[in-house]
């Protein structure tokens, strides 16, 4: 069986090194990589590849930049050339990025078979353009992939369980990786601060393009960075300008965006995680980390119900408030809510027609 698999971004990245190190031992499957370019730097890109020992893609787009339609446009133009020359059985996709949903579409189109990895997630806030990757990527695969009963249960929802789909729950993938790359996990260079600190990211959309929400988050990440503990803030270039753009005053310990293993010592180093990201959610769970999330929803509900994460938006006192009552929180996975880091296995095993 040939698969065709497209990534794009850091999260693709991370997912794809757990899932192709098991597709290569089935013995079954031959994949070819491609690469849309969607995170061309070098630390967002490349080091991934070089850390995660996955092998360099067959195709580099090198696609970025522009807005989300002539982004996905240019994509799916590119990615169905090669689609028609390499004939893969098989696409394989993941997450909610544009690169997921050229993939899917230009697969559709082609009348390839899709498998969506991470399927079912649900913010329900259409505003993200990651809820619409998301939920027309579903529309188009046929084995969907979930990683959690919730994502399961979203699909049964929105009648999938009446079309002729795989609904299949796996368990999550970026557990998979984090528990295999722990051990080589290491700081990021130049890393100064030998106290206690909080890790941050700031990238979401829907915070760095309304200038009020990110002035709430860069005035609140300032002060905690001031009065309660160090910010260590691995910085997005596009991020960094738009704050520089709008004369904002950031006070944080703002570093260049780092590699897996840099942010997996990050996460397992500091005492608490302050996030607008999806995966760093679960990141921050999977090492024993309480979580803030500066977002109004998240698709990782199961987090929120079991206490360890919490919602609050972009609110300069909320995201205060919380930071104080979670700081230093010790959370275990006593349910085992992400699958054990056994997903890849399971998703390997069924493209393989063989039982999970």
């Amino acid at each position: 069986m040939k698969i065709l698999t497209v990534i794009g971004a850091r999260p693709q990245f991370i997912k794809a090194g757990s899932v192709s190190r098991v597709l290569k031992g089935s013995g079954y499957i031959n994949e070819v990589m491609l690469h849309t370019g969607q995170h061309f730097d070098a630390n967002m890109s490349d080091v991934f590849f070089d850390q995660l020992g996955i092998s360099r893609p067959n195709y580099q787009l090198s696609i970025h930049g522009g807005s989300h339609g002539e982004m996905t446009g240019r994509m799916l133009e590119k990615i169905e050339k090669v689609m028609l020359e390499e004939k893969p059985d098989r696409i394989l996709v993941y997450g909610d990025t544009n690169s997921t949903l050229a993939g899917a579409l230009a697969a559709a189109k082609l009348h390839i078979p899709v498998a969506h990895i991470e399927a079912g997630l649900r913010s329900f806030n259409m505003n993200m353009p990651e809820e619409i990757n998301r939920i027309l990527t579903d529309q188009v695969s046929d084995i969907l992939f979930c990683p959690t009963d919730i994502a399961v249960s979203n699909l049964k929802k929105e009648g999938f369980e009446d079309k002729p789909v795989s609904v299949v729950q796996v368990g999550d993938v970026m557990q998979d990786s984090a528990l295999f790359f722990a051990e080589k996990a290491e700081p990021p260079k130049g890393f100064a601060i030998s106290e206690e600190f909080i890790v941050a990211t700031l990238h979401r959309a829907e915070n760095t393009d309304n200038p009020e929400r990110l002035g709430s988050i860069i005035k609140a990440i300032s002060e905690i960075h001031e009065t309660i503990a160090p910010v260590v803030l691995p910085l997005h270039p596009r991020t960094r300008n738009v704050i520089h753009k709008l004369g904002l005053k950031l006070n944080a310990q703002v570093i260049d965006p780092v590699g897996y293993f840099e942010m997996v010592w990050l996460l397992g180093k500091s005492s608490l995680v302050l996030t607008d990201s999806g995966g760093v959610q679960k990141e921050a769970f999977f090492f024993g980390k309480a979580c803030v999330t500066m977002r109004d929803q998240t698709e990782w509900v199961e987090l929120i119900k079991a206490g360890v994460n919490e919602l609050v938006g972009a609110d300069y006192s909320s995201i205060i408030d919380s930071v104080k009552r979670h700081y230093g929180r010790v959370v275990k996975d006593e349910n085992e809510l992400y699958g054990g880091g056994r997903a890849a296995e399971r998703i390997a095993n069924y493209l393989s027609g063989q039982q999970i």
